[in-house]
């Protein structure tokens, strides 16, 4: 298994540690669960960039980082719904498109087919990230206001780049086999 890989893994194995400091820690630890929450958003960035400038880019790492991405996310999320930082609806649409784009990769590689995240979806990324990270601090209160605008842009983008995926998917996929 290479480095890049390897960092996807380390991001899903952060994914517990995260919930616990939401969750079951009591609310000072707020900078704690942000720091892990952005080590893990740092092994995002720094597998993609280590795969992409060593030639290290693999089919597993394709599929595995997005799922890590998808996970870290909809944990987060579903994790500031039980604090009551974000109402269960927008991690709903959230979820259920990034549970169908899934789906769809899992079905365009049963074909040999890789549909690599667009750069709309790197911009969904990156606003989910910013969304949960002022969630996460929710200091000052207003970051929790400001925290969901960002997830509903987060939201906008991330059905647009939902689309745009099923449509590649539906012009590249042979749905007889």
């Amino acid at each position: 298994m290479n480095l890049p890989n390897t960092l996807s893994l380390v991001r899903i194995f952060l994914i517990p540690v995260l919930v616990v400091f939401l969750i079951a820690v009591p609310r000072p630890h707020n900078l704690t669960a942000a720091v892990v929450f952005l080590a893990a958003v740092l092994t995002d960035w720094l597998d993609g960039r280590i795969a992409r400038s060593t030639r290290q880019v693999t089919t597993l790492g394709k599929l595995l980082d997005p799922v890590a991405d998808k996970l870290l996310i909809a944990a987060s999320l579903i994790s500031l719904v039980q604090v009551g930082r974000v109402p269960a609806w927008m991690v709903v649409l959230i979820v259920c498109r990034d549970l169908a784009v899934t789906g769809l990769r899992a079905i365009a590689a049963s074909q040999n087919l890789i549909i690599q995240a667009s750069d709309f979806g790197k911009a969904t990324m990156t606003a989910e990230v910013i969304a949960v990270a002022l969630m996460i601090l929710s200091w000052p209160p207003v970051s929790v206001t400001l925290g969901q605008a960002v997830l509903l842009i987060a939201i906008a983008l991330s059905l647009a780049s939902g689309w745009l995926y099923f449509r590649t998917f539906w012009r590249s996929i042979d749905l007889g086999k």
